[in-house]
């Protein structure tokens, strides 16, 4: 198998291991992706039977887009800039709230090759997971060129929702 086939092998299990999770809980999910450019909604649509729990997702490559689209405050990002934490959060918030779902993720990074800086090199990734209750960030350095980049986040994100889901049952309906 070619890393390619084996890193969509991998993507595939995890929609659809998140599909029964989601499923079971009776949840919806909305996705707000920068630097993956759609990738992660076309993870979730690629599995038959998506409608059921995915409802939308956005690409907000620009930082206008990410303020138009899902609300986050331009002054957050001139302060954090458009790959942090705190824009990933503001993203992922933004996507549940005007999508309407339980749950939402969010992607924003630097794939490259170019774009990075030695505090945000090429690779560095910000990812935030909403929920009802709360919402969680993570930054990830991944290696590789753009493709890969993009590849690991799409992996990480889906992964980190279903982390999610299966520590806290009660997270997608809101209930502790």
């Amino acid at each position: 198998m070619t890393g390619t086939t084996q890193t969509l092998s991998r993507i595939n299990a995890l929609v659809s291991q998140l599909a029964t999770c989601l499923m079971e809980r009776s949840a919806t999910l909305a996705t707000a992706e920068s630097c993956t450019g759609g990738l992660i909604a076309a993870s979730l649509t690629n599995l038959a039977g998506s409608s059921a729990w995915f409802e939308r997702g956005w690409v907000t490559y620009s930082n206008a887009a990410k303020s138009q689209e899902l609300g986050v405050p331009a002054d957050l990002i001139d302060q954090h800039g458009a790959v942090s934490e705190a824009v990933a959060a503001a993203m992922a918030n933004g996507a549940r709230l005007h999508a309407h779902t339980e749950l939402a993720i969010a992607v924003t990074g630097i794939a490259g090759p170019q774009g990075g800086s030695a505090e945000k090199p090429v690779g560095t990734v910000c990812f935030g997971w909403a929920t009802p209750s709360c919402t969680d960030t993570e930054t990830c350095c991944f290696t590789g060129d753009r493709r890969q980049v993009r590849d690991q986040s799409v992996q990480h994100a889906l992964s980190g929702l279903l982390r999610r889901l299966k520590e806290a049952p009660g997270a997608a309906s809101g209930n502790p």
